[in-house]
């Protein structure tokens, strides 16, 4: 078992998290993509007759959850490409010879990718609500944070496995590009997935983002396609699988 060090971890932690806040134009540009989206599709097919639409569902209502979904999706799985940008500057080979485990490093990446990730995931929310969307209750925001998390840690971890592998930012930038939009695609973010054909309905019941869109969709407008109880589990297994997976090939990485 390797030793957890706290204070390794919210050192880490602490560094992007403060990275995220004093960049603006990181923020912008996290949200300015799922920002369109959202305005765009919400307005451009409203009223429109769309196959497995629940019919006292408005189509914002649909797409709210989906995109915030996106949004994570997108931010989590780009917390690897910091790992590749400290390389480039030096302060990974600086980490990687301190006194602390490469699992609290991981731990400590993992933390902060998810609390910048959860932070867009909550702008995205605030930013729905004067174009329309509506939460069926207040009490059910605590859920809607649980499943924030959960898809967060599953695709930093998922950002932080795949950048182990890569020695170059442009290299790993081009791969998580071809991966996150047929995972968004086929989430069921923009369109509910029985409407999708046969074969191509089965990589939407691998895809861990599928999840954690209808549990957003369960517990903030109170339609979906699983019990929650489902997605929350689903979710939460895929999500220590990943930190598993990220932990595992991050110990691989060189300081050079």
């Amino acid at each position: 078992m390797k030793r957890i060090d706290p204070l390794g971890i919210y050192g880490l932690w602490l560094r992007d998290v403060t990275r995220f806040v004093r960049t603006p134009s990181r923020i912008i540009g996290a949200l300015s993509m799922p920002l369109l989206f959202l305005v765009f599709l919400g307005f451009g097919f409203e009223g429109a007759a769309i196959p497995g639409l629940p019919e006292d569902v408005d189509y914002l209502e649909f797409l709210v959850p989906g995109i915030v979904g996106f949004t994570m999706l997108f931010g989590a799985s780009f917390a690897g490409l910091s790992i590749l940008s400290d390389r480039d500057v030096g302060f990974l080979k600086e980490i990687l010879v301190a006194p602390v485990s490469r699992t609290s490093i991981v731990l400590g990446r993992i933390a902060g990718g998810s609390t910048t990730a959860f932070l867009q995931g909550i702008l995205i929310l605030l930013f729905s609500i004067p174009l329309g969307f509506r939460f069926t209750s207040l009490l059910s925001l605590p859920l809607a944070f649980v499943f924030l998390v959960l898809i967060a840690v599953t695709f930093v971890g998922f950002g932080i496995a795949l950048a182990s592998q890569f020695r170059d930012s442009e290299g790993f930038m081009l791969i998580v590009q071809f991966i996150i939009f047929p995972l968004f695609f086929l989430s069921g973010a923009l369109f509910p997935i029985q409407g999708l054909p046969g074969p191509v309905q089965y990589l939407a019941y691998v895809n861990p983002l599928t999840y954690g869109v209808d549990g957003l969709r369960a517990v903030l407008i109170g339609t979906s396609s699983y019990p929650v109880a489902v997605n929350a589990g689903v979710l939460t297994l895929s999500s220590v699988g990943m930190v598993a997976l990220g932990a595992a090939l991050f110990e691989r990485v060189e300081s050079v």
